[in-house]
């Protein structure tokens, strides 16, 4: 492995990712996509990728566009391990402060402002997180070619490289319809590898639902009798998930009881459930606290607070997260181990995003870190259960069928006035969903292995750990064939805090030197900021570097010593 994976605390390179790293710097295309499965590590790829990209001086700076607003300070955080400075909070009509070397945006911004992205990704490296957000309407995806068209290079990557319909994605390659990854690692080829993802086991629940249907006429039914994918089978669903009924209670039990058996050993193991609606998620934290005593923690996507929540669960020991549309994907909390699928969304898109959560290694906790996701025995669901490990590419003529139950919005009074649906009973059923005895999972993986082993017995293949790695350029060697100075990429900010808290830290001073300065001298805030502004030679305090905020505190300063009274 080369020495730029081992320097200066650098996170050390999976396989994979030096293969993939290898070929994004031996292709002379500016488009780059690589396709790894949930939790194999595309971030550490990316940010590895985008430095050296900069020590080689192939760029000057660095453009992230990701899914969700979450996602800005994690990849803003995550770059910090690589010495990267990556601003989440960019404003398009501000200057880049000249210490950062980028900025990170959510695909929403990049399509409202794609001049503004436009002259932020001259010279630029691109990293288009889980690209396929950006075909997600006609306009995202022409403003997506308007903002990063001026880079240099744009790396895509993707857990999930397809979509439920047949918009093009920007700046991957075609092959007739189909997406062609440049580099691709599948779960199944993860598995194979040692301390990579974790083994997903999926207990099956099968119900015996009723229900009055939109028809008024009143039916029954279990999950195994055959309904087709129409509306009766989406009446089905929701009624087993109905809050009102036994069927999710008794899944919650059982996710619970499993969660309680993995915290024995693993103290920090926690649980995820993704439900329907707001009312529904709330509902569903109401029989967490009623069952188990438990406060779940309950992150929606139109509360303005969900973020800061989710953040505060990953790194607490809260056992149970229950959320709707907030952690579909990208989002990092290593810790889950247990899922429930508690909603109506049937694609295998969001059901693979789904499952990517759990999948996460953690180093260091040892075993085989088994993780399991609760599902309906829903036939659709079943189905994406057994194809998880399957590779797809996205393919614009094989596009996920329109009939399929859409994830359910909150309804108002009237829909439900119209709409004669109403659940009356469901219960779960004995069957598949026992609790795993972990000795009798890891037995039954070690019989898979055995058989596996027996039937690639006959196959000649070289070891795996005598596969020789590319041979990567060390970053002092990238540095001396890069054209121009070198660049800067290691300050690290005082007392230990994170270039991201140390300004943040320094703007709350500025604006709080300032205000004090409005109140002693009778002018307005708009005035005060000007004076202070002119005296270090910056026009906006979000375009200041870390010095010029130092140099503005200190011009602070010394306006408030010359308006201190005198003292009697």
């Amino acid at each position: 492995m080369g020495a730029a994976t081992k320097r200066r605390g650098l996170p050390a390179l999976r396989r994979w990712q030096v293969e993939a790293l290898a070929k994004f710097e031996g292709s002379g295309d500016p488009d780059f996509l690589a396709v790894a499965t949930p939790g194999a590590g595309k971030t550490t790829f990316a940010l590895m990728a985008a430095r050296r990209t900069l020590i080689a001086r192939r760029a000057s700076r660095i453009v992230v566009v990701v899914p969700t607003a979450h996602l800005k300070v994690q990849w803003a955080d995550a770059a910090e391990g690589f010495g990267l400075r990556l601003e989440p909070n960019w404003r398009s009509r501000e200057k880049l402060p000249q210490d950062m070397h980028g900025v990170v945006v959510t695909y929403q911004q990049a399509a409202a402002a794609p001049h503004a992205i436009a002259r932020v990704s001259q010279r630029a490296i691109g990293v288009l997180d889980e690209v396929h957000h950006a075909a997600e309407s006609m306009s995202w995806g022409e403003a997506i070619q308007v903002g990063l068209s001026p880079a240099s290079r744009r790396l895509s990557i993707s857990g999930t490289p397809f979509r439920s319909d047949d918009s093009a994605i920007p700046f991957i390659r075609y092959a007739g319809a189909e997406a062609v990854p440049d580099y691709e690692y599948g779960y199944g080829e993860a598995l194979e590898d040692s301390e990579v993802v974790r083994p997903v086991f999926f207990p099956r629940v099968n119900g015996l639902m009723e229900w009055r249907g939109a028809d008024g006429e009143s039916y029954a039914a279990r999950f195994d009798d055959p309904l087709g994918e129409g509306s009766l089978a989406g009446q089905r669903l929701r009624t087993a998930l109905s809050l009102e009924g036994e069927w999710l209670p008794d899944v919650l039990d059982r996710a619970h009881t499993q969660l309680e058996k993995l915290r024995t050993e693993d103290g920090d193991a926690a649980g995820l459930v993704i439900a329907m609606t707001q009312d529904h998620a709330h509902g569903i934290a109401r029989i967490l606290k009623e069952r188990f005593g438990i406060d779940a923690v309950v992150a929606t996507s139109d509360d303005p607070d969900s973020t800061r929540r989710i953040g505060e669960f990953r790194d607490a020991g809260d056992p149970w997260l229950v959320a709707v549309r907030m952690v579909s994907e990208g989002v990092d909390i290593p810790r889950l181990r247990v899922g429930v699928y508690a909603t109506t969304t049937i694609t295998d898109l969001f059901f693979r995003q789904a499952v990517g959560r759990l999948v996460r290694w953690v180093a260091g906790k040892g075993g085989r870190q088994s993780a399991f996701m609760f599902i309906p025995d829903d036939p659709r669901i079943r189905e994406y259960a057994m194809d998880i490990k399957r590779a797809r590419r996205h393919n614009l003529e094989e596009a996920e069928s329109d009939d399929t139950e859409p994830e359910l919005e909150e309804e108002s009074e009237e829909r439900e006035q119209l709409d004669l649906f109403q659940p009356i009973s469901a219960r779960a059923l004995p069957g598949e969903a026992a609790i795993f005895d972990l000795e009798s999972v890891w037995d039954a993986e070690e019989d898979v292995d055995a058989e596996e082993a027996a039937h690639e017995e006959a196959v000649e293949a070289e070891p795996l750990d005598d596969v020789p790695l590319p041979d990567l350029a060390s970053e002092d060697e990238l540095a001396a064939e890069a054209a121009g100075p070198p660049l800067t990429i290691e300050a690290a900010p005082p007392d230990g805090k994170t270039a991201r808290e140390f300004r943040k830290e320094l703007r709350e001073q500025n604006k709080f030197k300032a205000e004090a300065i409005a109140r002693l001298s009778g002018l307005g805030h708009a005035k005060v900021n000007h004076r202070l502004n002119q005296e270090v030679g910056i026009r906006k305090i979000g375009e200041a570097t870390e010095r010029e905020l130092e140099a503005r505190l200190r011009a602070a300063d010394r306006w408030i010593e010359r308006m201190s009274p005198v003292r009697r």
